[in-house]
């Protein structure tokens, strides 16, 4: 568990200490396993998590339950869909997941709106994060209205690797599909075709990389 007083090293972009002495005395420090929904869709948001260690997905489902990957957060990083939530007192229209073991920095819903007046350097971190994670979300809407899925799962592969920091990735091609919007069997079929050109190599559950990946986006 990350002790409070280490905060200033995981948030180096917080130099306000009244802020920072204000994150470690009202902030709750929790952990997430791997695969543990932080917020699912209709729940109301009591917390804004701050991600301090590990990966984090966000995802929307449809009315089947149908996944759709929006991004990720990385450590450092909130998330602005919860923001919005939390704000408007609306239940949340996302679905969060710990993609790897995760530690977060929990602050409740009406300290964020104090600070947001009170600390400059918080309205700040939290305008940007509507800024980083909008642009994210538009990428997301340009791959599925512009991108073939080949070029989709290409892109997918190499950001969760970059992510997980790992040429091995650990998921099945039923997780991609539903990450990504679309059949298993495409998927299937898709991997299998970057197999026969070298690109990865697929084992049971797993998917390695190869290192010359990259060079094909």
């Amino acid at each position: 568990m990350i002790a409070k007083e280490n905060l200033p090293a995981f948030l180096p972009f917080f130099s306000d200490l009244r802020l920072l002495e204000a994150l470690a005395s009202e902030g709750k420090i929790t952990e997430i396993k791997s695969g543990k929904a932080i917020i699912e869709p209709g729940q109301f948001i009591k917390m804004v998590p701050i991600l301090l260690s590990g990966s984090i997905k966000v995802l929307r489902l449809d009315e089947d339950g149908k996944e759709l990957l929006l991004y990720y957060i990385d450590p450092g990083e909130t998330c602005a869909l919860s923001l919005t939530c939390c704000s408007s007192i609306r239940p949340s229209e996302i679905r969060a997941v710990a993609e790897e073991d995760s530690v977060l920095l929990n602050i409740p819903v009406d300290k964020h709106e104090k600070w947001t007046e009170e600390f400059k350097q918080w309205k700040n971190y939290v305008t940007d994060s509507y800024r980083i994670k909008f642009q994210e979300l538009l990428k997301t809407l340009d791959a599925v209205a512009f991108k073939r899925m080949d070029e989709r799962l290409m892109r997918y592969l190499v950001t969760k690797m970059k992510q997980l920091k790992t040429n091995e990735l650990a998921t099945t091609h039923q997780e991609i599909a539903n990450e990504l919007g679309t059949s298993r069997e495409v998927i299937s079929r898709l991997l299998k075709q970057l197999e026969n050109k070298k690109w990865i190599e697929l084992g049971r559950n797993v998917i390695y990389i190869r290192d010359d990946f990259n060079s094909a986006l």
